[in-house]
């Protein structure tokens, strides 16, 4: 609870670091871009994602979501490092005693701000010992070429090692449904890799991302 003091004591009220007017900062005639700690970005456009999609499939054929997801967890290290970093200081305490509201709030604005999409994380399983995060509007979805399974394999990298590190154990991650299918949401399940396993099998089977869950929480009680 904030104090009349820490009114007087603070000289600023911390708000939403990634607010997108503040967050975004640069020279956008030269093209340059920063963030507000000063760390470049990089604004990609959506000729560039379907070319990666392209380039990769005629180069690495089946392996191309392989090679994507490894990029994501590359990726996804080093977001985490940057996020805790930034966080941290920013509202003057480490994450780790941050209230989950708040956390949740952070991530999500932070997944918005790098124009992601929106970010939702559902601590529904987590008894059963799952995670399961729902975007939408996801650019790497929009541009997606043509599959029968779900293909954010990127963004299933970066969860997968954000969400790693956060926890101090190696979590798998498994996209249960997809915009590129025609779904709302994109639904990623993170968990230990063994008990996520079966869900695989599932998946071909083009079970529901709620069936997936509850046979995946059944099995978890076993």
């Amino acid at each position: 609870m904030i104090t009349v003091a820490d009114l007087i004591k603070d000289e600023r009220l911390p708000g939403n670091y990634f607010a997108f007017d503040a967050y975004i900062q640069g020279d956008f005639e030269s093209g340059l871009l920063e963030n507000r700690h000063g760390d470049r970005l990089i604004a990609i456009p959506d000729t560039l994602i379907q070319s990666i999609y392209a380039a990769l499939n005629q180069e690495t054929g089946q392996a191309s979501g392989v090679v994507l997801a490894n990029c994501g967890r590359w990726w996804g290290k080093n977001f985490y490092a940057r996020f805790v970093e930034q966080v941290s200081k920013y509202y003057s305490k480490p994450i780790n005693e941050m209230e989950m509201v708040e956390f949740t709030q952070c991530l999500r604005q932070c997944w918005k701000a790098h124009g992601w999409g929106t970010f939702e994380l559902d601590l529904s399983y987590y008894q059963q010992g799952f995670l399961v995060v729902k975007t939408q509007n996801s650019p790497y979805a929009k541009q997606a070429p043509q599959s029968k399974r779900p293909v954010c394999h990127f963004e299933a990298g970066i969860l997968r090692a954000f969400f790693s590190q956060l926890t101090g154990r190696e979590l798998h991650c498994l996209q249960t449904t997809c915009e590129s299918l025609g779904a709302e949401y994109n639904h990623f399940v993170l968990g230990l890799a063994q008990r996520i396993k079966p869900a695989e099998a599932w998946l071909e089977e083009q079970q529901e991302h709620e069936i997936i869950m509850h046979r995946l929480c059944n099995s978890s009680n076993q």
